[in-house]
């Protein structure tokens, strides 16, 4: 090989946490983990996986806990995907940057892609990679710039984009840009977290690094970016993939106003828009309405039912004439004729509610 030909960088890998509860979305995660859940026709996490494919990289590692044998039972070792998937299972939580302390046997490449396994992003991942590497930055965070970052703590930057600090929630935060959940690790950083207790990369990790004088790079960009973790915001997320405003691979069929999967029936009549899924062996009846809903697997809605912005659990029926909106219905579950949920409503797995004009509000 002459001189002034360079062997490519190694090739990095990833880690996605996926230990979470997924409280904020009960009842729906009573029966799967969070990114598991049926979003936009697969589980959640087949579109991160996706992306993440597509960039390149082969090695991942899922750092799961709640009901850690899910992932392994429907992804098995990856190579369907083309991946190479491990699994390493939290025995008490770690919080964030011990989760990641916890897999750090499992890696061997230089750089580490991190993932929140709850974010939907369309962050260019090899752009990432490459503004870590040329910078040579110790850990690198996607930053993202939100209309009210009062919700969030907030990550400034100075003007070759080195994060300067990294702040709590406050009523006049001074800039819009917010950690991301994604982030390059130097797989030696992942060794110096401290192991077998939990510690916060916000609280712990980062700001130990600034003090230390490390260099910790922003990489801020408008790309789409959704935290997925309340009811809302799934139904947004799973309405915005099928309608292919958020980016995948994993799509099982064109985006469009709607994703009606296999064996489902939808009456010629009814209306099924707004990036809705219609789950496998579902049944849509005449005049019934669903608009900017996720509807798991075998749920029947019966005549001249409304369903706008809800997620409807595994096997549920909606009665004849019911209105829900913002509602979350858990599997199993049955909706009488006429029955009214508005408002954030939720309703556990198994549970009846009796027809005629019952009406229910979050509110």
């Amino acid at each position: 090989m002459s001189a002034d030909v360079q062997d490519p960088p190694p090739a990095a890998e990833a880690v996605v946490l996926v230990g979470g509860q997924g409280v904020r979305l009960r009842p729906l995660t009573l029966s799967a983990p969070k990114p598991m859940l049926p979003t936009a026709g697969v589980p959640f996490l087949s579109h991160l996986l996706s992306r993440i494919r597509a960039a390149g990289i082969e090695h991942v590692v899922l750092g799961t806990s709640y009901k850690a044998e899910v992932f392994a039972e429907h992804f098995g070792d990856g190579s369907e995907l083309g991946l190479q998937l491990e699994y390493v299972v939290e025995q008490e939580p770690l919080d964030t940057a011990g989760a990641i302390r916890n897999v750090a046997d499992r890696l061997s490449a230089d750089d580490v892609l991190v993932f929140n396994g709850d974010i939907l992003s369309g962050v260019d991942l090899n752009d990432l990679l490459a503004t870590h590497r040329g910078t040579a930055a110790d850990v690198t965070l996607h930053l993202v710039k939100v209309a009210d970052p009062r919700w969030f703590g907030c990550v400034p930057t100075d003007a070759d984009g080195r994060v300067t600090a990294f702040l709590e929630k406050t009523e006049n935060p001074p800039v819009d840009q917010i950690n991301a959940g994604c982030y390059v690790f130097r797989r030696d950083v992942i060794n110096t977290i401290p192991a077998g207790r939990p510690v916060s990369v916000e609280r712990e990790t980062f700001p130990q690094l600034l003090a230390s004088g490390a260099r910790v790079q922003g990489y801020v960009d408008n790309s789409y970016w959704l935290d997925m973790g309340t009811p809302a915001a799934f139904v947004r997320g799973s309405a915005d993939l099928v309608l292919g405003t958020a980016p995948s691979n994993a799509l099982p069929g064109e985006p469009g106003e709607a994703l009606v999967l296999a064996g489902a029936w939808v009456a010629a009549d009814a209306e099924v828009r707004g990036g809705s899924t219609v789950g496998a062996d579902c049944v849509v009846e005449a005049g019934a309405s669903v608009v900017e809903s996720v509807l798991f697997d075998g749920v029947r809605v019966a005549r001249g039912a409304v369903v706008e912005r809800c997620v409807i659990g595994a096997g549920a029926i909606i009665g004849e004439g019911a209105v829900l909106r913002d509602a979350v219905i858990g599997d199993g579950a049955r909706i009488g004729a006429d029955c009214e949920l508005l408002h954030g409503v939720r309703v556990w797995p198994g549970v009846e509610l009796p027809p005629y004009s019952v009406r229910f509000s979050a509110d």
